[in-house]
């Protein structure tokens, strides 16, 4: 019971901290406001960030399927319960970096972040994609997949770093593609659709965005898009 609880004080302090980051808001401004105060090519249309309320959702059904099968004598392995209360610490401690404009931090803890979705995720085998089971941690770790390609595009423009020459539109470009290929060895290798559509979501906000003011990232983000969408529908998991 013990191990249940944890998890679920640390999601209930993941939407405290992220509802007061905006009802507030902390440090005097929203997450949103700081994001959108760069214009960063790689950052997807306002919208796009709803998909927070399905991530909560999710955990929250995951959280109480624990509690269900509590009552059958089953707890969570130790290892799932560290792994999602390193997330929601990483969560809670990114939030507040950016808030308080510790941007070259926040990559630390988005990473950190991330890495314990990954830990999470990989707790479940290929087989276990339900709703109970790894679903929730997919939609999770693909968005801050993609929140950690954002962030740090953030960050880089924040120092006005040079792009050693290359243009924004064409990094753009780039971390477009390498998000696409990370899609697509998730969708091989662990079978996995809910987590390559997250960036169908993502790049399709982010043609949104730019409309016909930037051409080539509208082009790149809708083909990829299309080409995960491929994926999905023709990439079997090799035997």
């Amino acid at each position: 019971m013990f191990r249940i609880l944890l998890m679920t004080i640390a999601f209930i302090a993941i939407i405290v901290v992220n509802a007061l980051a905006n009802i507030l808001p902390i440090n005097g401004q929203t997450t949103g406001e700081i994001s959108n105060r760069l214009p960063v090519m790689f950052t997807p249309a306002g919208y796009v960030f709803s998909i927070w309320s399905v991530i909560y959702i999710l955990l929250a059904i995951w959280i109480i399927g624990f509690w269900v099968r509590l009552k059958k004598g089953q707890i969570p392995p130790l290892k799932i319960t560290a792994f999602f209360v390193l997330s929601a610490l990483f969560n809670i401690s990114w939030l507040l970096l950016w808030h308080y404009e510790f941007f070259g931090w926040s990559i630390a803890a988005m990473v950190g972040y991330l890495l314990a979705l990954i830990g999470l995720y990989l707790q479940y085998s290929s087989e276990e994609r339900g709703l109970f089971e790894r679903l929730p941690a997919a939609v999770n770790m693909g968005w801050i997949s993609v929140a950690t390609i954002a962030n740090i595009s953030f960050v880089l423009t924040y120092y006005n770093w040079s792009g050693w020459g290359l243009s924004d539109q064409l990094w753009t470009v780039i971390m477009l593609t390498v998000a696409t290929a990370l899609a697509l060895h998730i969708r091989f290798h662990h079978s996995d659709i809910p987590y390559a559509l997250v960036f169908i979501w993502a790049f399709i906000g982010i043609a949104v965005k730019h409309q016909m003011d930037e051409l080539l990232v509208t082009t790149a983000s809708l083909f990829l898009a299309g080409v995960i969408l491929t994926g999905i529908l023709l990439i079997k998991k090799r035997p």
